[in-house]
């Protein structure tokens, strides 16, 4: 027995290990757009307006690619969902130095990567995971595979910098192409179909079912309004941070090091969201951290624009960066149970990036008609502020259902 719970042990590692491996390198390439924008827009010259806006497609196409294809991983295993996304992934990054319109940037950085992206993102992985793992260890596998998004983020940042100023952005872009390619062998230990384990919880319910009960209960409502916010957030920086940098009269290096830092930084912060959403009420976690959030961007208007306040500003905002996810990803199961939770977490990330679609473009627009970003970020603030409180009515209790039995199993 002894022997077997070793390799068991051993099983579950390999599994968290191999899937935050694959969001490490898919959310890199998501998460360094913006260090691209002012390169391609120097190579094209189709203005910050335009790019932002095929960035902000991209942005909405990694969320509403999760779903579907979280439903397709629900089905049939989530393994050849990923290789399908590598393959998509790879190809738009490998294919933008080669388009010179923004449409030809809405179908390679817009559709193509960022669909490929999303087929290895979030939903597909902590649902691979977490249907496969006790519930005990779900919570923690799913604060780690969330750590390792935030460890590619540092990584690559700095590295992507590093290369566009030696070699330029289409020897960075294909490098970034190539690195995404690796998800395909990480994919391994995910095949197969889900166990049948993983259908406790259902109630025995179509998926059609679960989604009219899931989007007539107010509680995951307010979860997708809480995660446009974030989504907001997070697409305006990543797409922008660097052109808030260069406004400042700071060198393109800092936006790289500040991006690299909120990943690190968020590696504490996912590792801790999920350590504390197994003692504490998840609604509570995402309270905390949409309010401290609105506080830390106030202090970084106030501060002065130096290349301290950058890197002092991403060591705050990093320690919530994308730590909301295990505590929104751990609600879901809650409420539904394991057997949709990649569809149901995949539509959580799509309201988290149509928040995104629109951070992307406005700060464009935002540049583009005021000289600056001030407006964004006032908007931010309040974004937050109310993804704090749309937050407080959520219950944590799992939904009833008329297919479950009577209230003496709950």
């Amino acid at each position: 027995m002894s022997d077997h719970n070793e390799m068991s042990s051993r099983a579950a590692w390999l599994l968290i290990l191999s899937a935050s491996a694959i969001l490490m390198i898919t959310m890199a390439a998501r998460l360094t757009t913006g260090l691209f924008l002012s390169p391609i827009n120097t190579a094209t010259g189709l203005g910050i307006g335009a790019i932002s806006f095929a960035m902000a497609i991209g942005q909405f196409m990694w969320g509403a690619s999760q779903p579907v294809f979280g439903a397709v991983a629900d089905k049939y295993g989530s393994a050849r969902v990923i290789v399908v996304g590598a393959v998509l992934l790879a190809a738009g990054l490998a294919a933008t130095p080669f388009v010179s319109s923004q449409w030809g940037l809405m179908v390679t950085l817009g559709i193509l990567s960022a669909s490929g992206a999303g087929a290895g993102s979030f939903s597909i992985l902590i649902g691979a995971t977490a249907q496969r793992l006790p519930a005990a260890r779900r919570p923690f596998a799913s604060g780690f595979i969330n750590a390792g998004g935030s460890f590619g983020q540092f990584v690559f940042s700095p590295l992507l910098q590093a290369i566009i100023n030696a070699a330029g952005w289409v020897q960075a872009m294909l490098f970034m192409a190539v690195s995404t390619l690796l998800t395909i062998p990480l994919a391994w230990p995910m095949r197969g179909k889900p166990p049948a384990h993983a259908t406790t919880g259902s109630g025995g319910i179509t998926l059609t079912e679960q989604l009219r009960q899931a989007l007539r209960d107010p509680s995951y409502l307010c979860l997708h309004a809480g995660f446009f916010t974030c989504g907001f957030h997070i697409a305006f920086l990543v797409t922008h941070l660097p052109g808030e940098v260069s406004l400042c009269g700071l060198p393109a290096g800092v936006a790289g090091t500040t991006l690299g830092l909120i990943g690190l930084f968020n590696i504490a912060g996912s590792l801790g969201a999920g350590a504390l959403a197994a003692r504490y009420r998840m609604k509570w976690l995402l309270v905390a951290m949409y309010g401290s959030r609105a506080a830390i961007i106030a202090l970084y208007l106030l501060a002065p624009k130096t290349a301290l306040t950058f890197y002092l500003f991403a060591a705050a905002l990093g320690t919530t960066w994308l730590a909301t996810v295990p505590p929104t990803a751990g609600l879901v199961a809650k409420l539904f149970g394991m057997r949709y939770l990649s569809t149901l977490f995949g539509l959580t990330l799509l309201s988290h990036q149509i928040g995104g679609f629109f951070g992307a473009w406005l700060g464009g627009l935002s540049i583009v008609h005021f000289g600056d970003y001030r407006w964004m970020w006032y908007a931010d603030i309040v974004l937050a502020l109310g993804a704090a409180l749309v937050n407080l009515p959520i219950r944590e209790a799992p939904v009833a259902r008329a297919q479950a039995l009577p209230a003496a199993k709950a």
